[in-house]
């Protein structure tokens, strides 16, 4: 049975200070997590072991890094390997979220190639597809997010896409307080599974975990996490706040 997951992406937010006092809130939070139910923190590079010291006795809790280059080492000035994290023994990292495409240029070729060399190092990779607001309004989003899903996933055999998280994130509802309706979220994440299913078959599609990325927060997440094909979310804002990120959690 797939997994539901409460993921955090804390972004580039937090001095040493802040990210410490973050996540002692989370470590002494009172959230229960069972087998099937688990979280994962994505810090800041630099918090990485940090986070991992402080989570140490929570279970069901991991760390992610934020993100990878698609080589093993080299001269690659500032970027940060899949063998760097897999020596932290960091287990998640997400790849291709939307702001790393927007502002980085990050191509689904290149996603592909990251999602390679994260699962060659048994590094699971969250792996974020969604829409704009212009391809939404001229509703196109299914065949736009089966563009990314194929071009980046779809070279994968069974038991690789069996390792990948999927987030979905529709782009006109990140940090903008706009949240798609759960209906709204059902439907693409629907269409995800389904396109997963004619690739690889319903019966990998239904453990795949597919996460929702636009403003969760604690008021909402019940509602949206109620939805058969909604198996968690990938949580920005709201996971710079202890308590805020705890409802999340515990709306699993």
């Amino acid at each position: 049975m797939r997994k539901k997951i409460a993921a955090a992406n804390w972004k580039m937010n937090c001095t040493m200070q802040q990210a410490e006092d973050l996540l002692n809130n989370l470590s002494s939070a009172n959230v229960n997590l069972s087998n099937d139910k688990i979280s994962i923190i994505a810090v800041p590079f630099p918090y990485l072991l940090l986070a991992k010291q402080k989570l140490a006795s929570k279970q069901n809790m991991f760390v992610a890094a934020q993100n990878c280059y698609t080589k093993r080492s080299g001269a690659f000035t500032g970027e940060i390997s899949v063998e760097m994290l897999q020596s932290m023994n960091i287990p998640f990292v997400i790849i291709g979220h939307s702001e790393r495409r927007e502002y980085f240029n990050e191509t689904n070729t290149m996603l592909a190639d990251k999602v390679n060399i994260a699962l060659e190092y048994n590094i699971q990779p969250i792996f974020c597809c969604g829409e704009a607001l212009e391809i939404r309004e001229a509703a196109t989003q299914n065949s736009f997010v089966e563009k990314q899903l194929k071009d980046s996933l779809f070279h994968l055999s069974n038991e690789q896409i069996l390792k990948v998280v999927i987030a979905y994130e529709p782009i006109w509802a990140i940090g903008t307080g706009k949240t798609a309706t759960s209906q709204q979220a059902q439907e693409m994440h629907q269409h995800i599974r389904n396109v997963l299913a004619e690739k690889f078959g319903n019966d990998i599609a239904n453990e795949i975990s597919i996460l929702y990325g636009g403003s969760v927060k604690g008021n909402n997440a019940v509602e949206l996490f109620s939805q058969p094909d909604v198996d968690g979310g990938l949580v920005g804002g709201a996971s710079l706040n202890a308590e805020e990120f705890s409802l999340i959690i515990n709306a699993l």
